[in-house]
């Protein structure tokens, strides 16, 4: 082979390199010229065929097609990512100052962020949170409490019955008669939410499974004085400025008993459906823990008191997102969770 052979050759092949735009082809071309079995690998075999000054030019040569092809496969691998990189770009376009599309996050629903602010406010002043069976024996969701078998409140909260013993509990007071038991004399301050159920008519403020939060405080000293500042403090943190009433009540499981009503958040007192044209909704029941169910459990009355109050987390939720219904909130509209997720409850 002849370095003008060798050269001519060279040039034939740049001309083809220049034009490729295939990735493939220009790894042919590599091969056949770079490669192991190559055309510049033959012909650095063929330099020891020459002898003297001859020698010396061909392998000059060989050196200076070898440097040439290197550098016009470089280049051309280079412009043909460069092109291919383009073509993506131009395929797959796109506006980056448009709005993103990320899929959409799930949120909390509105029941359980109210649950979780009055829980954080409960806490902050002591309370632990604690939790019960929802399927509750009868003695625990009513004999305990100072309800026994003809009481008429029994009839009152349309008990869901499993059997002549278990039921589906009426109110999470129930956890406070487990936890007394099991306290043994000791101090109570706890906090209890969760699903409670009653066979009502389901109206604008009421239905038959709803969730509750309970809240009760056994010990030494603690008087009607210690009630009230516990709940005007809740009233005021979960509502801020509106005004707050105190009502007589009667609870089986608290002597004396107080109603709790906050002025309406939607008609602000001028009275709605919402309030049933009162201008307030009744948003805590609350009293003195009976002497009965602290003997019950042990506690003596004379030297122990106690307080416990309840309220309805989902009649608080209309409230506090200024719903007028229940019942939307628990369909399971997306349309509604979505226009309220984000949005800030009117007191929180």
């Amino acid at each position: 082979m002849k370095v003008s052979e060798l050269e001519r050759m060279s040039r034939s092949a740049v001309s083809e390199i220049s034009e490729l735009s295939d990735a493939g082809k220009l790894e042919e071309y590599r091969v056949r010229w770079l490669g192991g079995k190559g055309l510049i690998r033959r012909a650095r075999a063929a330099i020891k065929e020459h002898q003297g000054p001859e020698r010396v030019e061909f392998a000059k040569g060989v050196n200076r097609v070898a440097e040439e092809i290197t550098e016009v496969l470089a280049r051309a691998a280079d412009r043909i990512e460069d092109e291919a990189t383009a073509r993506r770009i131009d395929e797959d376009w796109i506006d980056p100052s448009l709005p993103a599309t990320a899929p959409r996050r799930g949120a909390l629903h509105p029941v359980r962020v109210v649950e979780l602010r009055c829980v954080e406010i409960m806490g902050r002043l002591g309370f632990e949170q604690a939790e019960g069976p929802e399927v509750e024996t009868s003695y625990y969701n009513f004999d305990a409490l100072n309800i026994p078998r003809d009481h008429p409140a029994r009839d009152m909260q349309d008990t869901f019955w499993v059997d002549e013993q278990r039921l589906l509990r009426t109110h999470t007071t129930s956890v406070q008669a487990r936890l007394l038991a099991q306290a043994e004399g000791r101090p109570v301050k706890v906090v209890v939410a969760g699903r409670v159920y009653r066979n009502e008519a389901v109206d604008a403020t009421h239905l038959a499974m709803f969730h509750q939060l309970d809240g009760f405080w056994v010990d030494q000293g603690l008087t009607f004085a210690h009630l009230k500042g516990v709940a005007v403090h809740l009233a005021r943190e979960l509502y801020g400025d509106r005004r707050v009433r105190f009502k007589p009540k009667s609870y089986p499981y608290t002597e004396p008993s107080v109603g709790i009503d906050v002025e309406c958040g939607l008609c602000r007192g001028s009275g709605c459906a919402a309030c049933h044209e009162s201008g307030w909704v009744t948003i805590m029941g609350a009293g003195m823990i009976h002497r009965n169910v602290l003997k019950e459990f042990g506690y003596d009355p004379d030297r122990v008191s106690g307080f416990a109050f309840g309220w309805g987390l989902s009649r608080m939720t209309t409230q506090m997102y200024g719903l007028a219904k229940l019942r939307p909130v628990y369909r399971g509209d997306l349309r509604l969770l979505r226009a309220l997720d984000g949005r800030p409850a009117l007191c929180v």
